[in-house]
């Protein structure tokens, strides 16, 4: 599962997700608006808050961005936009399986733009449930192994109940179950240790390996979604190879 992670950091070496820093704000204010819709704007109950906040911050969105969001999503700023969260589940080449999720004021807008993105590689969309059972909710922590060893990472993971702490080098991934996301998070934060992603997943019970030209064609599949206004997470099945990986980096 740690080829999430190596993705993920060639990213952001590239430049190649969000890298407009006005997209970046949008989602953010979007993930703390139905944060906020949800389950209240107290950060100490409301942990999906307090995680959007955090993300917020580390991109240094401006204190009133996010204020504005928190109020937007409390009800107390009437600007007459109404977001609404949504699930797709799709299929990729090869039979790969994807969960995207969107936050959107306009579904008229986001569903055929998600189904042009899947169509255009190979992929078509799924009805509810198709693809859904393939994956499971988790809490999910990457961070620079130069933070805490894997031995120290594993014994802390485990003493809080996570499970599983994957090695992948220059990263370590703590997968736990959703209620524990608090604990773990607490926990990495008494050893000071700062994770780059930290969130709730849906992680493939099983991955599928493609060979490196049909993961590159679906990696591009992956950056098309990706780039739409409304999406906010694109999840996967597919492991990502070390030689595929070199590819990515290489391209």
């Amino acid at each position: 599962m740690s080829g999430h992670s190596k993705w993920s950091t060639i990213k952001r070496k590239k430049g190649v997700a969000d890298a407009k820093r006005g997209a970046i704000f949008t989602r953010l204010a979007r993930e703390i608006v139905i944060a906020t819709r949800e389950s209240g704007n107290d950060v100490d109950s409301n942990f999906r808050l307090r995680l959007a906040i955090d993300k917020a911050r580390a991109e240094n969105m401006p204190k009133d961005n996010i204020e504005r969001a928190i109020k937007r999503g409390a009800g107390e700023d009437k600007d007459g936009t109404v977001f609404e969260e949504i699930t797709f589940e799709g299929y990729g080449p090869h039979g790969s399986a994807l969960m995207v999720t969107c936050v959107t004021d306009n579904r008229n807008r986001t569903v055929p733009d998600m189904r042009h993105a899947f169509s255009k590689y190979g992929g078509n969309m799924a009805e509810p449930g198709a693809v859904g059972w393939q994956f499971e909710r988790k809490a999910y922590f990457a961070f620079p192994s130069s933070e805490l060893s894997y031995d120290k990472a594993f014994e802390l993971g485990i003493e809080a109940g996570a499970d599983d702490v994957v090695d992948g080098g220059e990263t370590i991934d703590i997968y736990a179950p959703v209620e524990l996301f608090k604990t773990i998070a607490d926990a990495l934060q008494k050893v000071n240790v700062h994770p780059e992603e930290a969130g709730l997943r849906m992680v493939a019970k099983q991955e599928m390996e493609l060979d490196v030209e049909s993961t590159l064609k679906f990696m591009k599949m992956i950056e098309a979604i990706e780039e739409l206004d409304d999406v906010q997470e694109v999840f996967h099945n597919v492991k990502v190879s070390d030689e595929a990986l070199a590819a990515l980096e290489a391209a």
